[in-house]
């Protein structure tokens, strides 16, 4: 007869889980390195007008391209703008774009991935498809074609990466569902007649969720890149609110890169910084969470 875990060794085996997790991440230097950098990108971004030190809208044609000085750290740009203030505003739209679209992602994907590999047959058959579907266009492209649909703004941009993000994770949690199905708590609690919906709530989604936050963690970093992209190409955050890409896109005529580096140096670099912080964060949970590794640090 299979073997069954009480409450109490549930919960202290979870505790165990959690204490060996906590105690890999502790010596992994990437889990400290993109920690740090993401702790840091949320404080500016909740403290931008705090730390700030100009109106990041205001338009200021007497100082225009002007260098880092003591009164603009990071110089002016082309319409006399500074670059600080839109940088630090700017950091506020791209998390909100990461964490919303991948909010929405997680919701979609997860909900179709546990559908589709728990009832199985024809109900996975055409979630797959449709995930197969959505995984065959070009993700930039699919961004692109969707966005144009619409009137470009921040909640459509958070909305289409959303929806172009679900397919990946739905394919990712319908794979671990077919896995942990077939485990014997879960064919116990179906033989004694438990609904379908408790027991993919209370047994089935608690064993999937550790690969859904390290994808949802390395999802932020690209959707940071995606919503760069996008405004970028005008599609995304609209004119006047400070967009990190629509910042690149001010500063990338030849003339005003070889004299005014700055304009577009400053945004590329943050840019760059918050993807790595998310990837580095992202690799290290996936490392902690993997048996095998965890195998081979003991």
């Amino acid at each position: 007869m299979a073997s069954t875990l009480s409450p109490t060794a549930t919960t202290v085996a979870a505790a165990a889980t959690n204490s060996q997790l906590w105690r890999a991440l502790r010596k992994d230097g990437r889990s400290w390195l993109g920690l740090g950098v993401v702790t840091l990108l949320v404080l500016l971004a909740v403290a931008a007008p705090l730390v700030a030190t100009a109106d990041p809208v205001k338009i200021d044609l007497l100082h225009t391209l002007e260098a880092p000085s003591a009164t603009h750290w990071l110089g002016t740009d082309a319409q006399g703008r500074d670059v600080w203030s839109r940088l630090v505003h700017g950091a506020r739209v791209s998390l909100l774009v990461g964490l919303a679209s991948q909010g929405i992602a997680l919701a979609i994907g997860v909900a179709l991935g546990l559908i589709a590999g728990y009832r199985g047959k024809w109900t996975d058959d055409v979630i797959m498809r449709l995930a197969d579907v959505t995984l065959a266009f070009p993700s930039l492209l699919l961004l692109i074609a969707m966005a144009a649909a619409f009137e470009p703004s921040l909640s459509v941009v958070c909305v289409v990466i959303g929806v172009v993000g679900w397919a990946g994770m739905a394919r990712l949690v319908r794979g671990q569902v077919l896995v942990v199905r077939e485990l014997d708590y879960v064919q116990a609690m179906r033989a004694i007649g438990a609904n379908d919906t408790r027991i993919l709530l209370r047994h089935v989604l608690p064993n999937v969720i550790a690969p859904v936050v390290i994808a949802g963690t390395l999802g932020i970093a690209g959707a940071i890149m995606a919503e760069a992209a996008l405004s970028f190409l005008g599609l995304g955050v609209q004119p006047p609110t400070p967009s990190w890409g629509a910042m690149i896109a001010d500063g990338r005529d030849l003339s005003q890169l070889r004299n005014a580096p700055w304009t577009s140096l400053a945004p590329g670099l943050a840019i760059g910084c918050a993807v790595l912080g998310f990837n580095l964060l992202g690799d290290a949970l996936r490392d902690a969470l993997d048996p095998r590794a965890s195998s081979r640090r003991a």
